[in-house]
């Protein structure tokens, strides 16, 4: 199989590295940042920007797209013109190919579920976004799903949990705190990047959810990490207290009022086998790293 992995940033790197045992990999980037990292992996590294129609033109045609594209951390304006203007641009580009692909798979974010007041959800959940930026998450979601079989494209999604791993365990944020209180829904990356593979080779469903084996509550997660790491627990607050700041933004309010737990029955059902079930086994290089500089 030929795949294009069009943002080709953290877990793109790793699903390069995975899936480049057995296919053949392009790894797309905006900027020239990056292609070395993407040619280290032993994909082929191309410079493109997805919502640019000519651009994308120097990528060859493949198989398969995975569209892992992100919008830097940016407001709702640059999120939408990534994932809504870009992600219909790429339909369009590889779709009206003599050689289109067969598949894509777009990478969304379990922030579409909004707020649930801690009660479980899955695959069959109604999605109930409420921010700027999930919503315009959820419109991706229905371009992949709904726009790509119109150009002969089977389109997916697969919506990651929190994603952790190397250099972006952020154990001071959790060892120093305060820590506020509610769930973590986490994968680590190397499991994202995993159930993107497992997803383009064995399995041909329109959406699944990637997040490990145990939501957990940040409190008790904070202090697991601490007990662990050898340090003192960190302080600790509820929402109320951290919705005292008059400082938060609409969208941080909304982000703190928001709780669900994840559940992964359908891709454990599937068969995937997690290298990481859950954040003790996940963070544990970080805290031998932590605990041998402290040394």
């Amino acid at each position: 199989m030929r795949i294009a992995i069009l943002g080709c940033g953290y877990v793109g790197l790793e699903l390069a590295r995975q899936a480049g045992d057995e296919h053949e990999v392009i790894g797309v980037r905006r900027s020239p940042d990056g292609l070395d990292a993407i040619e280290a992996t032993g994909a082929t590294a191309v410079q493109a920007d997805v919502t640019d129609a000519d651009d994308l033109s120097a990528v060859p045609d493949v198989d398969s797209l995975v569209f892992a594209a992100s919008s830097g951390g940016r407001g709702a304006e640059a999120a939408e013109r990534v994932y809504v203007d870009g992600l219909q641009t790429v339909i369009e580009a590889f779709g009206n190919r003599a050689f289109s692909p067969d598949r894509l798979i777009y990478t969304s974010s379990t922030g579409v579920y909004g707020d649930h007041d801690g009660d479980w959800v899955d695959e069959t959940t109604d999605l109930s976004p409420t921010t700027e930026k999930t919503r315009v998450l959820a419109e991706a979601e229905r371009i992949a799903r709904d726009v790509a079989p119109e150009y002969g494209i089977d389109g997916s999604v697969v919506r990651f949990a929190g994603l952790y791993g190397p250099n972006r365990y952020r154990l001071d944020r959790y060892l120093e705190g305060p820590v506020t209180e509610g769930y973590l829904n986490m994968i680590h990356r190397d499991d994202a990047a995993g159930a993107v593979r497992f997803a383009l080779e064995s399995s041909d469903e329109e959406l699944l959810l990637a997040v490990d084996d145990e939501p957990v509550e940040k409190h008790a997660f904070a202090d697991w990490l601490a007990d662990e790491c050898g340090v003192d627990r960190p302080p600790k607050r509820t929402k109320a207290e951290r919705l005292e700041d008059d400082t938060l933004s609409a969208a941080a309010r909304r982000r703190i009022l928001t709780s669900k737990r994840c559940s992964n029955e359908r891709l454990r059902e599937l068969g995937y086998d997690f290298e990481y079930p859950t954040y003790r086994e996940g963070y544990r290089a970080a805290i031998e790293a932590y605990r041998a500089r402290q040394a």
